[in-house]
């Protein structure tokens, strides 16, 4: 007794394979040994047929548990095996993007932030990537209660609009993200011309790291540099950024324009600091650990104690 069809077009006979897997797995975690399931390979196209054992099988209301289980393995299988395809598509299409390695760090951005997705909040069901995979098991879900054949590329090109539109919104974002980060790369790029035309004004200047993102930085004669400075922070205002304290400090050195810049910090990780290790590349030293960094320690510990 026939029960269900799946249709797959175009797929790697591995991936086929385990979905497959995951079709059988979920017939039979519903119906036991009541039910089969079959694959057949034909020319272009895969066949997953489901069916009753007779006279054993019952139509019951087992049947919608399996329309679920089945729903939740087409959708993953959509996840897994469509959705990149249909990334690169948008990308390319809605935002006119054609060249490779454009596309590839675009979707490269699009599995960063669905990773973030998947890592950040305690509410699943709030999640984008989560509720794209709902929609996708709701509309299978219920095409399943009213037909026994599914061809899975034609539903989802003609009944996953809504899943669809969400990639959409997941490919602009990760455009966004994109363009940020290539403008944030020609600003690099800007002021390590900027550090590379100038000449070393003072010997080195050294940056304490405090933690977060409070810093102070001393000269060569080991005094403050002032970063409320107007010629420290010309080359800002000239690049028409917003200015924060991070650019000030950015800045101020470019102004000052040490020979050396020596890093004291527990966190080298920080962003501030890595843009600083971008711009003065061979000019930067991460101190391992000297008089400085022990009065920052000290310092640090004063203030945990005060709390």
């Amino acid at each position: 007794m026939k029960l269900l069809t799946l249709t797959i077009m175009r797929a790697a006979d591995e991936a086929v394979e385990r979905f497959y897997q995951a079709v059988a797995a979920a017939v039979h975690e519903v119906h036991k040994n009541h039910a089969v399931t079959e694959l057949q390979d034909n020319a272009g196209y895969s066949v997953i047929q489901v069916s009753g054992v007779l006279p054993r099988f019952q139509l019951d209301k087992r049947m919608d548990a399996m329309h679920v289980k089945i729903a939740g393995a087409v959708a993953d299988w959509i996840i897994a095996n469509e959705e990149d395809d249909l990334l690169v598509s948008l990308i390319a299409k809605e935002f006119h993007y054609e060249h490779p390695d454009d596309i590839r760090c675009i979707l490269k951005y699009c599995h960063q932030n669905n990773r973030i997705d998947a890592e950040e909040a305690p509410q699943v069901q709030q999640k984008p990537a989560h509720n794209r995979r709902y929609k996708i098991v709701q509309a299978i879900y219920s095409y399943l209660q009213q037909n026994e054949h599914l061809n899975i590329d034609g539903f989802l090109t003609f009944r996953l609009d809504d899943y669809v539109e969400e990639l959409h919104d997941l490919a602009e974002y990760a455009v966004d993200e994109f363009v940020m980060d290539q403008q944030y790369q020609e600003f690099i790029s800007l002021l390590k011309y900027f550090v590379y035309i100038q000449e070393a004004k003072i010997p080195f200047a050294h940056l304490l790291h405090k933690g977060g993102s409070e810093f102070t930085l001393l000269n060569d004669r080991m005094e403050p540099i002032d970063t409320t400075d107007c010629d420290a922070t010309l080359t800002i205002e000239m690049l028409e950024k917003d200015i924060n304290f991070e650019d000030i400090i950015v800045s101020t050195l470019i102004s000052v324009s040490p020979e050396i810049i020596y890093i004291h910090t527990r966190d080298p990780h920080v962003q501030i600091i890595q843009t600083i290790m971008q711009i003065f590349e061979n000019r930067v030293e991460l101190c391992q650990y000297c008089r400085l960094c022990q009065n920052l320690d000290r310092t640090v510990a004063a203030d945990y104690n005060e709390l």
